[in-house]
């Protein structure tokens, strides 16, 4: 299983992101899955892989060629693919990727799970999709989530599939029973644009 993570190229305020992101790491190689991430050595970004490849695991990074010195590539990685630009990029991750995590991050990060959520409801994947919601921070934005929901602009089933965990391991834990709540799309739809997409299932 590939798991890919979005998280922050900085580390954040306090010391709980960088152990979140380490401890994160450790579970995904601990459980015998591959990280698939952005591909920078600083931040969140380098804190889970230096963390996955600690503990052995194999990490699959991308990273677009005008961040490779901005971001700092990570030297270490078992695969580092530099592609053109950031649409690239996140595509390659979706593709190569069996489940989704957020870590806290900036707009870029929000902008990943955002995409990647939406395309879960039009039907373009299948796969799980969690927030790993280190010291509440996803806490305001699960309350704006909430208010999409009661406004009617998103539907409860959606909402729901948003996983939400505190701790890694039990977060990747409830992937393993993870059950797709169904595309706003016809199937044939659906899997016409996951293949338009390069999303078609692995």
């Amino acid at each position: 299983m590939r798991i890919c993570v979005f998280c922050g190229s900085s580390t954040g305020r306090g010391q709980e992101y960088l152990d979140a992101a380490r401890a994160l790491g450790q579970v995904i190689s601990g459980r015998g899955a591959e990280l698939v991430y952005g591909g920078a050595a600083v931040g969140l970004m380098g804190a889970v892989a230096d963390a996955s490849l600690d503990a052995g695991g194999r990490v699959i990074g991308v990273i677009p060629r005008q961040l490779v010195e901005r971001e700092i590539a990570h030297p270490r990685l078992t695969t580092l693919h530099v592609v053109g630009d950031m649409h690239e990029r996140k595509a390659m991750m979706a593709a190569n990727a069996d489940a989704f995590i957020a870590m806290p991050g900036g707009a870029g990060t929000l902008e990943e799970l955002f995409e990647i959520w939406t395309w879960g409801q039009l039907g373009l994947h299948a796969k799980p999709i969690g927030l790993l919601n280190v010291k509440g921070y996803f806490d305001p934005l699960r309350t704006m989530i909430e208010h999409m929901t009661g406004e009617g602009f998103l539907q409860d089933r959606h909402r729901e599939a948003l996983l939400v965990d505190s701790d890694p391991r039990r977060l990747l834990e409830r992937f393993d029973d993870y059950r797709a709540p169904g595309p706003k799309w016809a199937p044939q739809e659906s899997a016409k644009a996951a293949d338009l997409f390069g999303l078609t299932e692995r």
